[in-house]
This record gives C-alpha cells, sequence and structure tokens, in this order.
C-alpha cells in the first residue's frame, strides 16, 4: 500500500552555476496529491528547481522541505535515494542493458523476484507496453521509451513524482495520448506531482496549480483559471499565451489604447496595457483598424489589424471579418484586458 503523498515545498531556495543564479529565491508549495505546472522558457530554471527536489543537485541557500521535513539545506542534504521520489528525465535516462520490464522492475527491489516482474509487467501494461516488455530501449521508438521511464518511475508508488518535459518530441497524436494516460497513472497513485513545460496550454490541461518562473525567479503561482483571469504582472500575462503590449498612461480609472479604452482600478499615472489576442474582436462598433494579414490557425485565425501606427494580433473565427486589406471596427473585451501601473 502507498504512503500518503508529499506536500513539496521550496522556502527561498537559491543555486548558482558559474556566478549566475539558476534558481534565485524561490519559495514555493506543491500542495500534497496535486499536480503542479512549472511553466517557463528554456533557462528559467523550471529543470534545476526539479534536480533541487529529487536531491540530484545542492541548494545554495533556501530549504526543501518534503512532507514536513528538510530534505535540503545548505549545510545538510538527505541522499536522493531516501526521498521516495520519482523522476521522469527529458532523456529517459532508461538502463541500456535491461529490457523494458527489467528497467521499471529496477525499482521494485523490496518485492521478491517473481512479484517485481509481475508488478512491472502489469505497470507497462497500464501503459499500453505490454507487447514490448522484453524489447531493449534501442529497440524501442521515443514515446515507448517515455512510456517505459513513466512505468520505472511510478510503480514504487513514490510520494511525488517530478516529470521533466515528459513530452517533448513526441508528435501531437502520441503526445495527447501519453499526457492523458500519465495523469491516469499518477492519480491512481495518488502522488504529488511537479510537471515542467514550456508549453502553456499543456499547464492549462494537466495543472492544478501552475507556477510561472522567468530567469530563474517565480513570477506567480495560482490556480489555472485565476492565473489567466488575474495575472499579477505583463509577464505572467504573457506566460499564458498570445498578448498585446502598450505603454500608456491611467487616467480617471482609464487607459486609452489606439484599439478602445480599458477600464481599471490601478491609480492614474504611466501603466502598461496588456491585451489578450482572444480579446480582440471584431464589433458592430468601435475603433476603426485595418486588417494587415490573416493566418489561419486551425479552429480560428491569427488576425493583425492596425490603427494610428500600431500593430495588434487577435483572434477571429474563419470568415469573421474582412480579408487582408480589409477596414472594420474591433472591441476590446474587458475579462482579457489589463492595466499593470508602471
Amino acid at each position: 500500500m502507498s504512503e500518503a503523498p508529499y506536500e513539496v515545498r521550496v522556502e527561498n531556495v537559491r543555486r548558482v552555476f558559474a556566478g549566475r543564479a539558476a534558481v534565485d529565491d524561490v519559495t514555493l508549495t506543491a500542495p500534497a496529491g496535486k499536480v503542479t505546472a512549472l511553466l517557463g522558457a528554456s533557462g528559467s530554471g523550471k529543470s534545476t528547481l526539479l534536480r533541487l527536489i529529487a536531491g540530484l543537485e545542492p541548494v545554495d541557500g533556501g530549504r526543501v522541505i518534503l512532507g514536513g521535513g528538510v530534505a535540503s539545506a545548505p549545510q545538510a542534504m538527505a541522499p536522493a535515494e531516501s526521498r521516495r521520489i520519482g523522476f521522469v528525465f527529458q532523456d529517459f535516462a532508461l538502463f541500456p542493458h535491461m529490457t523494458a520490464a527489467q528497467n521499471v522492475a529496477f525499482g521494485l527491489s523490496a518485492l521478491e523476484r517473481r512479484a517485481r516482474e509481475t508488478e512491472a509487467r502489469a505497470w507497462l501494461d497500464r501503459v499500453g507496453l505490454a507487447r514490448r516488455a522484453d524489447a531493449y530501449p534501442h529497440e524501442l521508438s521515443g514515446g515507448e521509451q517515455q512510456r517505459v521511464a513513466l512505468a520505472r518511475a511510478l510503480a514504487p508508488k513514490p510520494r511525488a513524482v517530478l516529470l521533466d518535459e515528459p513530452f517533448s518530441g513526441l508528435d501531437p497524436g502520441l503526445r495527447a495520448d501519453l499526457r492523458d494516460r500519465t495523469l491516469e497513472a499518477v492519480a491512481s497513485i495518488g502522488a504529488t506531482t511537479l510537471f515542467v513545460t514550456h508549453d502553456a496550454d499543456e499547464a492549462l490541461y494537466v495543472a492544478d496549480q501552475i507556477a510561472i518562473l522567468r530567469d530563474g525567479r517565480l513570477v506567480q503561482a495560482d490556480a489555472p483559471r485565476d492565473l489567466y483571469e488575474r495575472p499579477a504582472s505583463p509577464e505572467a500575462a504573457a506566460a499564458l499565451g498570445a498578448i498585446n503590449r502598450l505603454e500608456g498612461e491611467v487616467r480617471n480609472g482609464v487607459l486609452s489604447t489606439p484599439f478602445g479604452s480599458i477600464s481599471t482600478a490601478a491609480q492614474d499615472g504611466p501603466a502598461t496595457a496588456v491585451v489578450r489576442a482572444e480579446a480582440l474582436a471584431f464589433a458592430a462598433s468601435g475603433a476603426p483598424v485595418r486588417v494587415i494579414a490573416r493566418r489561419p490557425q486551425g479552429a480560428f485565425d491569427l488576425v493583425l489589424v492596425e490603427a494610428a501606427g500600431a500593430v495588434w494580433r487577435g483572434h477571429a473565427a474563419p470568415g469573421d471579418g474582412p480579408p487582408d486589406g480589409g477596414e472594420a471596427q474591433v472591441s476590446i473585451r474587458p475579462a482579457g484586458a489589463f492595466a499593470f501601473p508602471r
């Protein structure tokens, strides 16, 4: 029977390489039994933070706390193997001389040999690889290797699971299938999960909480809906999708743009307007614009519109609004518009 999941907490954690802080004063709590997505561009500190939690890297400052106990501090560090954490690496890190079943069985040393093999094959079946149990890593596709790595991480029923961009490099169909299998498998053992991704749509899909990292620092952490609707900064807003940004001035609770006005509770003074692309819409009345480009994006068109020398991006249903070179009117939907004091 698996143990209760950890609450994973980092407090003012810092890690420095060659004089540069890869993780810089980050404080974050991953609630027990929930999925926390770490979202950010390459070099934002996501993978380094996972390695600090796993005990694969020491901290230069702050603490890593697992289930209430200090696992890492500058002068003390619990061994990685004692942390009851499963880790799926970007490069899978499978043992090349072992079959898929043997790779999964590797972490089940507490079981007798026959029980170990039975459990390993059962986990491979759960990730759709029962027929490949006796194949070696070099005989498996990238997607199959990733499934083996996932089964190996989850088979010992860890108290926390760390997934470092587990679906990168997979085609969209396989990516969606493996993502759903992963969420189902993680939920079945109830483990606390930290999931690294640079894909905002993926973070919104998988997570109970999203933590946005930028240049080694935590920008904002919140539930996906709250983060989308109430970003704390332009950087937080930009992390969850395409935005338009304009420097302006708040006067009497209104920030004016060439594409319409934004009502705001911000105090009068210099401010940054941020409008999500999906919040700029063609309307029967509004600001006059010229459409300078339309690009099909499947379910919607990406539309570039120009007004007063400024160019903004919007989303429109195919056939909604004029083609390239046409004139129209647009409005700004309040739910996707924000003003941040400078």
